[in-house]
């Protein structure tokens, strides 16, 4: 089955260029395009794409509150959204990790880049790319947060139900490693790499893996400017 790419960005030529790579590559497909975050909550409802690729500054309603309203509704849970940003370090960007984003792009990447992207995401996976994310990640938490901290769902108690080998589990995700690297690094199968990040994210109530890296920086179990070791 194709995957469906629903575009916001208020910009006619961004979403005609976005909508011709999409269209030329097997396995993807347009599901709509819109001009702000408004039209894009509704096209999402009406639509229920694969991946929204989401711009933050838009008219009527930003793409920080569409992210926000899409991934709240239970209608759109198999919904990803992936931000483009003309920024590496947006300050708008920083709340769309809380608000469930699953990935962020600027704006000049590479058209295969792009395409990896959607496909990343639209399995399900989050789009760490060191470029920005884990700089996004780091810039979010350094910073005073207003509010409870740790991702919608997340909580003390929660935490503190993992277990020893889950919360490690949770360190390697916000260090970046994939489920496969962290089957290589604690010497167990694919499969039971995946078991743990499944877990890990239904005892934080945590949307995907985007927001087990926030838990992870938040939490203290990945210092900010920390690399995964070798």
């Amino acid at each position: 089955m194709s995957v469906r790419v629903l575009l916001a960005d208020d910009q006619a030529l961004v979403r005609a260029g976005f909508g011709a790579l999409i269209e030329a590559e097997d396995g993807l497909e347009v599901a709509g395009a819109a001009s702000d975050g408004a039209g894009a909550l509704a096209l999402a409802r009406a639509t229920v794409p694969d991946v929204v690729l989401m711009d933050v500054r838009m008219p009527v309603m930003d793409g920080l509150e569409a992210t926000a309203q899409i991934t709240a509704d239970p209608a759109l849970a198999g919904t990803r959204v992936l931000v483009l940003t003309t920024f590496e370090l947006d300050e708008y960007v920083f709340g769309a990790l809380r608000a469930g984003a699953s990935g962020f792009l600027l704006k000049d990447v590479e058209p295969a880049e792009l395409v990896t992207a959607i496909r990343v995401v639209a399995a399900g996976e989050a789009l760490l790319a060191p470029r920005v994310t884990r700089r996004l990640i780091e810039a979010y938490v350094a910073q005073p947060a207003p509010g409870a901290a740790g991702p919608p769902g997340a909580s003390a108690e929660a935490l503190a139900e993992l277990t020893a080998r889950e919360r490690e589990v949770l360190a390697l995700v916000g260090a970046g490693l994939s489920n496969h690297e962290i089957a290589e690094r604690l010497v167990v199968s694919p499969l039971t790499a995946k078991t743990h990040v499944s877990r890990v994210l239904m005892k934080t109530g945590c949307r995907d893996r985007a927001q087990l890296v926030v838990l992870a920086y938040e939490s203290g179990l990945v210092v900010p400017g920390q690399q995964a070791a070798a």
